[in-house]
């Protein structure tokens, strides 16, 4: 439990992180990012809300619709809900804006893929699943409908309702759908703890 409970928060330090260069890149955000920043530009920018606190509020909320669909929270589905959007902000005021383009790039580059990383390292920790991936499971599980179809209808649906509110859509949006999958494939399983068995 003490090796699920580090790498669980150390996997959340990182994703914050993670979410702090992308948004530093200024090349487009992650779908989720993408209405998290709409939602801060809309209404919580203007009301003294902080980025990293909007994050949190809206992982607070999806945790709200996992109700009807019967899903139970975990250890690290709560400190997902209040680990990241906490690290974003701290992120945030430490990495420079208005960068030039290499330097955007490489934020992008190495944000998504050390999104990756911290997926598989959570993900992997087996101490609750994150409030979005359990909307997904949630849905999967009361309709049958297939996996791949319920995320990408969610990830569109977020997609369209931040870019509404002002979120940023860019080159780093495409880039982020097209590889964070491989990227959680390949280091959900070296971060995966399995439990030991006797017989």
């Amino acid at each position: 439990m003490t090796r699920r409970l580090i790498q669980l928060f150390a996997g959340l330090v990182l994703y914050g992180l993670s979410i702090a260069l992308i948004v530093r890149a200024d090349l487009g955000l992650d779908p989720w990012d993408v209405l998290n920043q709409g939602v801060f530009e809309r209404f919580a920018g203007p009301a003294g809300i902080s980025f990293g606190l909007v994050v949190n509020l809206i992982g607070m909320a999806v945790l709200l619709l996992w109700i009807p669909l019967r899903q139970k929270p975990g250890i690290g589905t709560v400190a997902n809900v209040l680990v990241i959007g906490t690290v974003a902000n701290l992120g945030l005021d430490w990495i420079p804006s208005d960068l030039g383009l290499p330097l955007q790039a490489g934020l992008l580059i190495g944000g998504i893929v050390l999104n990756g990383v911290a997926s598989g390292a959570y993900i992997g920790a087996g101490l609750g699943p994150g409030p979005r991936d359990g909307l997904m499971t949630g849905i999967v599980a009361r309709t049958g409908w297939p996996v791949k179809w319920v995320r990408t209808s969610i990830e569109l649906a977020v997609i369209a309702v931040g870019w509404l509110l002002g979120g940023s859509v860019g080159l780093g949006t495409v880039l982020y759908a097209v590889t964070i999958g491989p990227l959680v494939h390949v280091f959900l399983p070296m971060f995966t703890i399995r439990t030991m068995t006797t017989d």
